[in-house]
Protein backbone atom coordinates (compact mmCIF):
# COMPACT_ATOMS: atom_id res chain seq x y z
CA UNK A 1 0.00 0.00 0.00
CA UNK A 2 2.34 2.87 -1.30
CA UNK A 3 -0.06 5.90 -1.01
CA UNK A 4 -1.38 8.34 2.08
CA UNK A 5 -4.36 6.68 2.13
CA UNK A 6 -2.89 3.62 4.72
CA UNK A 7 -1.85 6.21 6.62
CA UNK A 8 -5.64 8.06 6.92
CA UNK A 9 -6.93 4.69 6.88
CA UNK A 10 -4.77 3.98 10.16
CA UNK A 11 -5.76 7.33 11.63
CA UNK A 12 -9.48 6.81 11.05
CA UNK A 13 -9.68 3.75 12.87
CA UNK A 14 -7.29 3.91 15.71
CA UNK A 15 -6.18 7.62 16.52
CA UNK A 16 -6.34 8.34 20.20
CA UNK A 17 -5.27 5.51 21.08
CA UNK A 18 -1.63 5.92 21.36
CA UNK A 19 -2.36 9.05 23.09
CA UNK A 20 -0.25 8.57 26.06
CA UNK A 21 2.36 6.90 24.06
CA UNK A 22 3.64 10.47 22.88
CA UNK A 23 6.99 11.44 24.26
CA UNK A 24 6.63 14.90 26.19
CA UNK A 25 8.85 16.27 24.24
CA UNK A 26 6.12 16.28 21.48
CA UNK A 27 3.28 16.91 23.10
CA UNK A 28 0.71 20.15 23.38
CA UNK A 29 0.97 23.07 25.33
CA UNK A 30 -1.72 23.08 28.09
CA UNK A 31 -4.81 25.26 27.09
CA UNK A 32 -5.51 28.73 28.04
CA UNK A 33 -9.08 29.85 29.20
CA UNK A 34 -10.75 32.99 27.96
CA UNK A 35 -13.62 34.57 29.33
CA UNK A 36 -15.11 37.31 27.37
CA UNK A 37 -11.46 37.54 25.79
CA UNK A 38 -10.04 38.40 28.92
CA UNK A 39 -8.05 35.14 30.30
CA UNK A 40 -8.28 33.59 33.74
CA UNK A 41 -5.18 33.84 35.96
CA UNK A 42 -4.66 30.67 37.39
CA UNK A 43 -1.70 29.71 40.17
CA UNK A 44 0.93 27.65 38.84
CA UNK A 45 -0.01 24.69 40.64
CA UNK A 46 -3.88 24.66 39.93
CA UNK A 47 -3.31 24.98 36.13
CA UNK A 48 -5.66 23.53 33.58
CA UNK A 49 -5.25 20.74 32.47
CA UNK A 50 -5.78 18.70 28.96
CA UNK A 51 -6.53 15.19 29.76
CA UNK A 52 -7.93 12.80 26.85
CA UNK A 53 -9.36 15.34 24.70
CA UNK A 54 -11.37 17.85 27.89
CA UNK A 55 -10.14 20.56 29.59
CA UNK A 56 -10.38 19.87 33.19
CA UNK A 57 -10.05 23.57 35.19
CA UNK A 58 -9.96 24.08 39.17
CA UNK A 59 -13.62 24.11 40.00
CA UNK A 60 -13.77 26.99 42.99
CA UNK A 61 -11.42 29.05 41.12
CA UNK A 62 -13.28 28.85 37.36
CA UNK A 63 -16.51 29.42 38.96
CA UNK A 64 -15.51 33.01 40.49
CA UNK A 65 -13.96 34.14 37.62
CA UNK A 66 -17.64 33.44 35.94
CA UNK A 67 -19.22 35.17 38.63
CA UNK A 68 -20.57 32.30 40.28
CA UNK A 69 -20.00 30.06 43.39
CA UNK A 70 -19.34 26.98 44.23
CA UNK A 71 -21.52 25.97 47.28
CA UNK A 72 -20.52 22.00 47.50
CA UNK A 73 -19.33 18.65 45.88
CA UNK A 74 -20.50 14.87 46.80
CA UNK A 75 -19.15 12.85 44.78
CA UNK A 76 -19.69 13.85 41.19
CA UNK A 77 -22.39 15.66 42.02
CA UNK A 78 -21.55 20.05 42.09
CA UNK A 79 -24.21 22.57 44.13
CA UNK A 80 -23.32 25.83 42.29
CA UNK A 81 -25.12 29.61 43.13
CA UNK A 82 -25.72 31.51 39.70
CA UNK A 83 -27.38 34.77 40.06
CA UNK A 84 -28.85 33.71 43.41
CA UNK A 85 -30.19 30.42 42.43
CA UNK A 86 -29.00 27.19 43.11
CA UNK A 87 -28.11 24.67 40.59
CA UNK A 88 -27.30 20.82 40.86
CA UNK A 89 -25.57 19.08 38.32
CA UNK A 90 -23.67 16.01 37.84
CA UNK A 91 -19.95 16.04 36.49
CA UNK A 92 -17.24 13.95 36.26
CA UNK A 93 -14.58 15.52 39.35
CA UNK A 94 -11.27 14.75 39.78
CA UNK A 95 -8.52 15.65 42.62
CA UNK A 96 -5.13 16.44 41.53
CA UNK A 97 -2.95 17.95 44.42
CA UNK A 98 -5.52 18.51 46.35
CA UNK A 99 -7.72 20.38 44.39
CA UNK A 100 -11.22 19.51 43.07
CA UNK A 101 -11.18 20.11 38.99
CA UNK A 102 -14.59 19.47 36.95
CA UNK A 103 -14.97 19.97 33.03
CA UNK A 104 -14.69 23.24 32.02
CA UNK A 105 -17.65 23.16 29.54
CA UNK A 106 -20.00 22.06 32.03
CA UNK A 107 -18.97 24.87 34.48
CA UNK A 108 -19.23 26.90 31.08
CA UNK A 109 -22.72 25.88 30.27
CA UNK A 110 -24.65 26.29 33.84
CA UNK A 111 -22.92 29.68 34.11
CA UNK A 112 -24.27 30.54 31.19
CA UNK A 113 -21.89 31.17 28.66
CA UNK A 114 -21.38 29.40 25.05
CA UNK A 115 -18.10 27.44 25.42
CA UNK A 116 -15.73 26.79 22.43
CA UNK A 117 -12.25 25.40 21.43
CA UNK A 118 -9.65 27.74 19.41
CA UNK A 119 -7.46 25.12 17.95
CA UNK A 120 -4.83 27.28 16.48
CA UNK A 121 -4.23 28.92 19.81
CA UNK A 122 -5.40 26.09 22.17
CA UNK A 123 -7.68 28.31 23.91
CA UNK A 124 -10.90 27.40 25.72
CA UNK A 125 -13.53 30.74 24.55
CA UNK A 126 -15.80 31.39 27.04
CA UNK A 127 -18.20 34.11 25.98
CA UNK A 128 -21.64 35.32 28.02
CA UNK A 129 -24.49 34.25 26.23
CA UNK A 130 -26.21 37.52 27.02
CA UNK A 131 -23.26 39.22 24.88
CA UNK A 132 -22.74 36.73 22.23
CA UNK A 133 -24.06 37.50 18.73
CA UNK A 134 -26.90 35.77 17.64
CA UNK A 135 -26.26 32.93 14.60
CA UNK A 136 -27.49 30.28 12.78
CA UNK A 137 -27.38 27.07 13.57
CA UNK A 138 -24.99 25.19 11.34
CA UNK A 139 -24.62 21.44 10.82
CA UNK A 140 -21.25 20.01 10.84
CA UNK A 141 -21.88 16.96 8.32
CA UNK A 142 -24.22 14.19 7.78
CA UNK A 143 -21.76 11.77 8.53
CA UNK A 144 -22.56 8.12 8.51
CA UNK A 145 -25.43 6.51 10.60
CA UNK A 146 -27.89 3.51 10.69
CA UNK A 147 -30.80 2.03 12.58
CA UNK A 148 -31.04 -1.79 13.42
CA UNK A 149 -34.37 -2.71 15.70
CA UNK A 150 -35.30 -6.12 17.09
CA UNK A 151 -37.90 -7.40 19.27
CA UNK A 152 -38.23 -3.63 21.00
CA UNK A 153 -34.32 -3.36 21.27
CA UNK A 154 -32.99 -0.44 18.90
CA UNK A 155 -29.02 -0.39 18.25
CA UNK A 156 -28.09 2.46 16.51
CA UNK A 157 -24.59 2.55 14.63
CA UNK A 158 -22.42 5.63 14.18
CA UNK A 159 -19.73 5.79 11.76
CA UNK A 160 -16.92 7.73 13.47
CA UNK A 161 -13.73 9.56 12.88
CA UNK A 162 -11.72 9.61 15.14
CA UNK A 163 -10.02 12.64 14.45
CA UNK A 164 -11.58 15.64 13.51
CA UNK A 165 -12.34 19.54 13.95
CA UNK A 166 -14.93 22.21 15.00
CA UNK A 167 -15.98 21.95 11.69
CA UNK A 168 -17.76 18.34 12.22
CA UNK A 169 -20.23 19.95 14.88
CA UNK A 170 -22.61 20.52 15.61
CA UNK A 171 -23.79 17.12 14.33
CA UNK A 172 -26.98 17.22 12.56
CA UNK A 173 -29.92 16.74 14.68
CA UNK A 174 -30.65 12.47 14.07
CA UNK A 175 -27.27 12.06 16.00
CA UNK A 176 -28.19 14.08 19.27
CA UNK A 177 -31.72 12.16 19.04
CA UNK A 178 -30.26 9.11 19.03
CA UNK A 179 -27.52 9.40 21.54
CA UNK A 180 -30.88 11.35 23.87
CA UNK A 181 -32.76 8.32 23.34
CA UNK A 182 -29.82 5.58 24.14
CA UNK A 183 -29.36 3.86 27.73
CA UNK A 184 -25.77 2.73 26.94
CA UNK A 185 -22.86 3.85 24.71
CA UNK A 186 -20.91 1.52 22.86
CA UNK A 187 -17.75 2.49 21.38
CA UNK A 188 -14.25 0.25 20.28
CA UNK A 189 -12.57 1.31 23.81
CA UNK A 190 -12.81 4.20 25.66
CA UNK A 191 -10.11 6.70 25.33
CA UNK A 192 -10.87 8.70 28.15
CA UNK A 193 -9.34 6.08 30.32
CA UNK A 194 -5.97 6.86 27.97
CA UNK A 195 -3.57 8.87 30.50
CA UNK A 196 -4.92 5.85 33.30
CA UNK A 197 -1.72 4.74 34.92
CA UNK A 198 -2.63 0.97 34.04
CA UNK A 199 -3.05 1.93 29.94
CA UNK A 200 0.17 3.98 29.82
CA UNK A 201 2.09 0.92 31.34
CA UNK A 202 0.55 -1.18 29.02
CA UNK A 203 1.48 0.82 26.04
CA UNK A 204 5.26 1.34 27.51
CA UNK A 205 5.23 -2.81 27.89
CA UNK A 206 4.06 -3.65 24.83
CA UNK A 207 5.34 -0.28 22.34
CA UNK A 208 9.13 -0.02 23.68
CA UNK A 209 11.74 -2.52 23.51
CA UNK A 210 12.74 -4.18 26.98
CA UNK A 211 15.78 -6.40 26.00
CA UNK A 212 18.18 -2.65 25.81
CA UNK A 213 17.98 -2.81 21.91
CA UNK A 214 16.30 0.73 20.43
CA UNK A 215 14.57 1.46 16.85
CA UNK A 216 17.65 1.22 15.04
CA UNK A 217 18.46 -2.36 15.54
CA UNK A 218 15.03 -3.47 14.11
CA UNK A 219 14.92 -1.13 11.02
CA UNK A 220 16.63 -0.53 7.94
CA UNK A 221 19.16 1.80 8.18
CA UNK A 222 17.55 3.86 4.93
CA UNK A 223 14.08 3.90 7.44
CA UNK A 224 15.94 5.08 10.22
CA UNK A 225 17.76 7.91 8.04
CA UNK A 226 14.79 8.92 6.80
CA UNK A 227 12.65 9.04 10.20
CA UNK A 228 15.33 11.54 11.37
CA UNK A 229 15.48 13.66 9.03
CA UNK A 230 11.58 13.85 9.26
CA UNK A 231 11.74 14.29 12.54
CA UNK A 232 14.62 17.08 12.41
CA UNK A 233 11.82 18.83 10.16
CA UNK A 234 9.56 19.04 12.29
CA UNK A 235 11.71 20.39 15.18
CA UNK A 236 12.35 17.40 17.35
CA UNK A 237 15.35 15.25 17.92
CA UNK A 238 16.34 12.93 15.49
CA UNK A 239 16.06 9.55 17.86
CA UNK A 240 13.17 11.00 20.07
CA UNK A 241 11.30 7.93 19.39
CA UNK A 242 14.09 5.49 19.76
CA UNK A 243 12.59 3.54 22.32
CA UNK A 244 9.33 2.73 20.45
CA UNK A 245 8.46 -0.08 17.83
CA UNK A 246 7.97 0.59 14.81
CA UNK A 247 3.86 0.62 15.10
CA UNK A 248 4.24 3.23 17.94
CA UNK A 249 6.68 5.16 15.63
CA UNK A 250 4.22 5.21 12.60
CA UNK A 251 1.12 5.95 14.82
CA UNK A 252 2.71 9.13 16.83
CA UNK A 253 4.12 10.40 13.67
CA UNK A 254 0.50 10.67 11.89
CA UNK A 255 -1.20 11.89 15.09
CA UNK A 256 1.16 14.86 15.50
CA UNK A 257 1.37 15.75 11.74
CA UNK A 258 -2.97 15.80 11.29
CA UNK A 259 -2.98 17.61 15.02
CA UNK A 260 -0.47 20.23 13.36
CA UNK A 261 -2.89 20.54 10.64
CA UNK A 262 -6.15 21.21 13.23
CA UNK A 263 -7.47 17.71 13.56
CA UNK A 264 -6.88 15.54 16.76
CA UNK A 265 -8.34 13.37 18.62
CA UNK A 266 -9.70 15.29 21.25
CA UNK A 267 -12.40 16.40 18.59
CA UNK A 268 -13.00 12.78 17.58
CA UNK A 269 -16.63 11.91 17.17
CA UNK A 270 -16.38 9.00 19.56
CA UNK A 271 -14.71 10.59 22.07
CA UNK A 272 -17.38 13.60 21.83
CA UNK A 273 -19.51 10.80 22.40
CA UNK A 274 -17.53 9.69 25.25
CA UNK A 275 -17.50 13.06 26.92
CA UNK A 276 -21.25 13.30 26.77
CA UNK A 277 -21.71 10.04 28.40
CA UNK A 278 -19.64 10.54 31.34
CA UNK A 279 -21.46 13.85 31.84
CA UNK A 280 -25.08 12.52 31.52
CA UNK A 281 -23.44 8.94 33.58
CA UNK A 282 -24.13 6.84 30.94
CA UNK A 283 -22.97 3.49 31.29
CA UNK A 284 -20.32 3.00 28.41
CA UNK A 285 -19.26 -0.56 26.77
CA UNK A 286 -16.43 -1.36 25.52
CA UNK A 287 -16.44 -3.87 22.10
CA UNK A 288 -12.58 -4.33 21.91
CA UNK A 289 -9.82 -3.46 25.20
CA UNK A 290 -6.55 -1.59 25.30
CA UNK A 291 -4.75 -4.92 25.19
CA UNK A 292 -6.72 -6.26 22.36
CA UNK A 293 -5.73 -3.62 19.90
CA UNK A 294 -2.49 -3.04 20.92
CA UNK A 295 -1.71 -6.42 20.85
CA UNK A 296 -3.02 -6.18 17.28
CA UNK A 297 -0.51 -3.47 16.21
CA UNK A 298 2.19 -5.45 18.30
CA UNK A 299 1.74 -8.61 16.57
CA UNK A 300 2.25 -7.09 13.16
CA UNK A 301 5.07 -8.86 11.14
CA UNK A 302 8.44 -6.84 11.17
CA UNK A 303 7.87 -6.43 7.49
CA UNK A 304 4.30 -4.77 7.64
CA UNK A 305 5.87 -2.70 10.72
CA UNK A 306 8.44 -1.52 8.70
CA UNK A 307 6.00 -0.88 5.50
CA UNK A 308 3.42 0.82 7.48
CA UNK A 309 6.20 3.31 8.83
CA UNK A 310 7.78 3.77 5.12
CA UNK A 311 3.97 4.84 4.07
CA UNK A 312 4.36 7.56 6.49
CA UNK A 313 7.63 9.41 5.92
CA UNK A 314 6.64 9.29 2.55
CA UNK A 315 3.47 11.22 2.65
CA UNK A 316 3.62 13.10 5.65
CA UNK A 317 3.89 16.22 3.41
CA UNK A 318 0.85 15.35 2.46
CA UNK A 319 -1.49 14.88 5.34
CA UNK A 320 -3.35 17.88 5.34
CA UNK A 321 -5.11 17.45 2.33
CA UNK A 322 -5.52 13.80 2.44
CA UNK A 323 -7.29 14.75 6.42
CA UNK A 324 -9.13 17.13 4.46
CA UNK A 325 -10.70 14.71 2.10
CA UNK A 326 -11.31 12.06 4.31
CA UNK A 327 -13.53 14.71 6.48
CA UNK A 328 -14.92 15.96 3.49
CA UNK A 329 -16.07 12.60 2.94
CA UNK A 330 -17.46 12.16 6.47
CA UNK A 331 -19.42 15.25 6.23
CA UNK A 332 -21.16 14.43 2.71
CA UNK A 333 -21.69 10.70 4.49
CA UNK A 334 -20.26 9.93 1.00
CA UNK A 335 -21.06 6.07 0.99
CA UNK A 336 -19.18 4.98 -2.48
CA UNK A 337 -16.47 7.08 -1.08
CA UNK A 338 -16.01 4.69 2.38
CA UNK A 339 -16.68 1.89 0.08
CA UNK A 340 -13.26 2.66 -2.13
CA UNK A 341 -11.51 3.44 0.68
CA UNK A 342 -12.49 0.01 2.69
CA UNK A 343 -11.85 -2.18 -0.04
CA UNK A 344 -8.51 -0.39 -1.25
CA UNK A 345 -6.88 -2.31 1.66
CA UNK A 346 -7.75 -5.81 0.93
CA UNK A 347 -4.22 -6.07 -1.30
CA UNK A 348 -2.38 -6.36 1.96
CA UNK A 349 -3.73 -9.73 3.64
CA UNK A 350 -2.42 -9.54 6.71
CA UNK A 351 -3.07 -5.70 7.46
CA UNK A 352 -6.75 -6.31 6.16
CA UNK A 353 -6.92 -9.23 8.45
CA UNK A 354 -6.08 -8.05 11.12
CA UNK A 355 -7.57 -4.42 11.27
CA UNK A 356 -11.01 -5.13 9.45
CA UNK A 357 -11.93 -8.70 9.23
CA UNK A 358 -11.59 -10.18 12.70
CA UNK A 359 -12.33 -6.89 14.66
CA UNK A 360 -15.51 -6.59 12.34
CA UNK A 361 -16.72 -9.92 13.09
CA UNK A 362 -16.19 -9.15 16.96
CA UNK A 363 -18.06 -6.16 17.21
CA UNK A 364 -20.46 -7.54 15.58
CA UNK A 365 -21.25 -10.56 17.76
CA UNK A 366 -21.70 -8.25 20.11
CA UNK A 367 -23.61 -6.18 18.42
CA UNK A 368 -25.64 -9.14 17.82
CA UNK A 369 -26.00 -9.74 21.82
CA UNK A 370 -27.38 -6.26 22.30
CA UNK A 371 -30.06 -6.82 19.57
CA UNK A 372 -31.08 -10.06 21.18
CA UNK A 373 -30.96 -9.39 24.64
CA UNK A 374 -34.39 -8.79 24.83
CA UNK A 375 -34.22 -5.85 27.23
CA UNK A 376 -36.34 -3.60 25.42
CA UNK A 377 -33.24 -1.25 25.75
CA UNK A 378 -31.35 1.75 23.26
CA UNK A 379 -28.11 1.33 22.28
CA UNK A 380 -25.75 3.90 20.75
CA UNK A 381 -22.45 2.07 18.67
CA UNK A 382 -19.80 4.15 18.05
CA UNK A 383 -16.68 2.83 15.68
CA UNK A 384 -14.70 3.87 13.18
CA UNK A 385 -16.75 4.59 9.61
CA UNK A 386 -14.26 1.82 8.25
CA UNK A 387 -15.43 -0.93 9.92
CA UNK A 388 -19.44 -0.65 8.68
CA UNK A 389 -19.39 -1.59 5.06
CA UNK A 390 -17.77 -4.12 2.36
CA UNK A 391 -18.00 -7.60 1.95
CA UNK A 392 -16.77 -8.28 5.92
CA UNK A 393 -18.21 -4.99 6.85
CA UNK A 394 -20.17 -4.95 10.14
CA UNK A 395 -23.65 -3.94 7.99
CA UNK A 396 -23.54 -6.82 5.93
CA UNK A 397 -22.41 -8.91 8.93
CA UNK A 398 -25.91 -7.77 11.08
CA UNK A 399 -27.73 -8.50 7.54
CA UNK A 400 -26.28 -11.90 7.10
CA UNK A 401 -27.95 -12.90 10.75
CA UNK A 402 -31.73 -11.73 9.19
CA UNK A 403 -31.38 -8.13 10.32
CA UNK A 404 -32.65 -5.29 8.60
CA UNK A 405 -30.28 -2.01 9.20
CA UNK A 406 -31.70 0.97 7.88
CA UNK A 407 -29.25 4.52 6.78
CA UNK A 408 -30.14 7.71 8.37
Amino acid sequence: MKNWKYMLFSLALSAGLLASAVPAAAAPQQPWIKVNDQAIEYAAETAPIAQDGTTLVPLRTTLEALNAKLAGTADDTITVVVEGRTITLKSKLERIHGVTYSPIRIIGDVAGYEVSWDQATRTVKLVSKAAAPETVSQTGGRGFLWEVENNGTTVYLVGSMHIADDSFYPLRDEFEEAFSEADYLGVEIDISKAADEAQQNLILSMGTYQDGSTLKDHISAETYAKLGGVLKQNGLEPDILDAYKPWVVDSTLASLKSAATGYEASAGVDLYFIQKALERQMPIIELESYESQLSMFNNFSKELQERNLNTTLDNIDVVEDSVNAMAEMWKTGNDEQLLELTNSFSEDEEYNQAMLIDRNLGMAEKIDGYLKSGKNEEYMIVVGAAHYLGEHGIIKLLEDKGYTVVRK
